[in-house]
């Protein structure tokens, strides 16, 4: 399953051109407010006709002005999950759920069965229960479900965390994450949140003003999307859980970093996003400090970061790391390309609940 998207649209004196594709997995259009994300979203879900563009999934044109295509939007076969869930209050769960599958008629009757996607989502417990009763989170699960059971081509998620708290934030986005690895469909995901995206995303689309200017892997796009801090994204994996301190203990290229409890099972894989100011470097093994994570490295390269900072990659046995340090400390360490040195990195700066 693929999605291609081709578009040019002004709304007002604003004007949003986008090309990209997104394969099966989450792809993050990222971005701040007013970028145009939630507009390229409701293109592609046929909730705006475009002045100009081609949208198609796997082949299948959706849209094509040239051509004067025009699929309207309850015909694409496309979940879309808002910030608020948008659930109907006068039914269960059950029923919302349910409703999903109208959307899903002309696709042969094949609609994904109502009791794998409870599953998926944890909420076979919520199913006679009226949405005024649940929570911000919970509302969200059966707002997924519902999207899902219309068995999409093409799932649509603007900001759905936008509206919850921190617990429940938490709460949501492991199931997010099994959505992306289990589904097979591309996920357009709109956010401003770089913890966010690190943690969800396989690609980033990142927006400015209305254009896409950067496209690729999340390890590579993320830290030039976060202008304001910079940092780097690790791969890991759940090594074990350290459970008289609440610790989960994760393996990575970089070597071993110790976090906040995950509430993931041994062996599942995990990212982090670290950001360059939550570094700092030493140039012995740091003893007697308060930090928990200490990796090995060398300094890749130094480059300015503008007025009195610098920005020092390290390469932490082929994992790249980036610390943000004053002029004056490189000049005072000595810091140039090639030399040993430790990063000293808070347990805080891993953004993953």
């Amino acid at each position: 399953m693929s999605l291609e998207v081709d578009i040019d649209h002004a709304r007002g004196s604003f004007r949003i051109a986008a090309r990209f594709s997104a394969a099966p997995g989450l792809t993050a259009l990222f971005g701040r407010s007013g970028s145009g994300k939630t507009t390229l979203v409701d293109i592609v879900g046929g909730l705006v006709r475009p002045d100009r563009g081609r949208v198609a999934v796997d082949g299948q044109v959706l849209l094509d002005t040239e051509r004067r295509v025009f699929v309207p939007s309850h015909r694409r076969r496309i979940g879309y999950v808002f910030q608020d869930s948008r659930l109907f209050p006068h039914l269960s769960v059950r029923r919302n759920l349910l409703y999903g599958r109208w959307f899903n008629r002309e696709a042969g009757g094949t609609a994904a069965g109502l009791a794998p996607v409870v599953d998926l989502l944890g909420i076979g417990h919520l199913l006679e229960r009226r949405p005024d009763s649940l929570s911000g989170g919970e509302k969200q699960r059966v707002a997924i479900g519902r999207a899902l059971l219309a068995h999409p081509q093409v799932l649509l998620m603007d900001e759905p965390l936008a509206a919850l708290d921190e617990a429940r934030r938490a709460e949501i986005l492991p199931y997010i994450e099994r959505l992306r690895d289990e589904m097979g469909v591309p996920i357009l995901y709109v956010s401003h949140s770089v913890a966010e995206v690190a943690r969800l995303a396989t690609t980033v689309v990142i927006l400015t003003d209305g254009k896409v200017t950067a496209v690729g892997p999340v390890a590579d796009i993320l830290p030039l999307a976060d202008s304001g801090d910079g940092g780097s994204v690790l791969d890991a994996t759940v090594a074990r859980h350290d459970e008289a301190f609440q610790l989960s203990v994760l393996t990575s290229a970089a070597g071993e970093l110790q976090v906040p409890r995950l509430s993931v099972p041994v062996g599942a894989p995990v990212r982090a996003y670290i950001r360059a100011r939550d570094v700092m470097l030493s140039l012995k093994p740091p003893e007697e400090i308060s930090a928990l994570n200490v990796l090995a490295g060398r300094i890749a390269a130094v480059e300015p970061g503008g007025g009195a900072q610098a920005e020092v990659k390290l390469d932490c046995n082929g994992a790249a790391l980036t610390a943000r340090l004053t002029v004056k400390s490189v000049q005072r360490l000595a810091l140039a390309p090639g030399k040993p040195v430790y990063a000293v990195i808070k347990s805080v700066s891993f953004e993953r609940s």
